[in-house]
């Protein structure tokens, strides 16, 4: 095992008192460090792996370059006052987070297979805290990989909005739609426990998550059955706060509140359910 997993290892399992010696704020801090250390962990990864980022980059920015450039000369989607180009920029945005926090849940599997989660699970860490940790690196990742997208929309002259609020309402939409869908893939991972099934699944879970949502085209111009969907995928609040928080001068659809609080709710709910299978992934 490498020595930043001993590091980390070390790290989370160090004693800590009984439960009924611990005051609450200690038993919050405890649980918030250990949490930091998997994240910690999970994103030092990334410092070795820097030209995984740009080959992510990719993709986005093709649908920038390609598709979003032809559309909006063609103007076939109505999107009111906003150039198609500044329209589809939030949802390259979401997609590109999307894309890479889908395929989070393959490296649990790995980590199966090298035997570093039995090695968690034996230390006495929080088995939420590992699932936090690991979807608050996943954030990390979607926040590195929104700074591209960000930078190559400037680039491409879409009107971003400038105020430092809403770039930090921005950070923190990614920070959520990326925890959100890596847990969720955690999730699969936990279940299905093969990495050719897992890749299977996830191809497939990826591209009705993006078409059915708002990333590319409004909700208004979906059938009827397609509204329903968009509205009950999670990606289309994302991409609806990105959307109001990253361009000047757009207002929200169903509200920023709304969106945060449904991003929110949907990732706790599936950090909750990650912590209660995870343990099965070591079978």
């Amino acid at each position: 095992m490498r020595l930043q997993e001993q590091g980390a290892l070390h790290a989370v399992s160090v004693s800590v008192a009984p439960a009924r010696t611990q005051n609450p704020f200690s038993a919050t801090w405890n649980f918030i460090y250990k949490t930091l250390v998997i994240a910690e962990l999970e994103a030092r990864k990334l410092r070795h792996e820097p030209t995984e980022l740009l080959t992510r980059a990719v993709q986005p920015a093709l649908w920038l370059l390609v598709f979003g450039q032809v559309f909006t000369r063609v103007r076939a989607i109505p999107t009111g006052n906003v150039r198609y180009l500044d329209f589809l920029a939030p949802g390259v945005l979401a997609q590109s987070v999307l894309f890479i926090a889908i395929f989070y849940g393959i490296a649990i599997i790995w980590e199966r297979d090298l035997g570093i989660v039995h090695k968690f699970l034996a230390t006495p860490t929080p088995r939420a805290a590992l699932v936090l940790g690991k979807a608050l690196s996943a954030g990390v990742r979607g926040l590195a990989q929104a700074l591209i997208v960000f930078v190559l929309a400037l680039l491409l002259g879409v009107k971003v909005n400038s105020d430092p609020l809403a770039l930090v309402g921005m950070a923190f939409a990614v920070i959520l739609g990326a925890a959100l869908f890596s847990t969720f893939s955690l999730i699969i991972a936990c279940i299905v426990k093969t990495r050719e099934r897992f890749m299977g699944i996830g191809q497939v879970l990826t591209m009705p998550l993006f078409f059915a949502s708002n990333a590319i085209y409004p909700v208004s111009m979906m059938p009827g059955w397609l509204q329903v969907i968009s509205r009950a995928n999670p990606l289309t609040y994302e991409v609806d706060a990105l959307r109001s928080l990253m361009l000047a001068g757009v207002s929200s659809t169903y509200g920023i509140g709304r969106d945060l609080g449904i991003l929110t709710l949907i990732a706790a709910l599936l950090a909750l359910i990650g912590a209660w299978l995870y343990p099965s992934v070591a079978w």
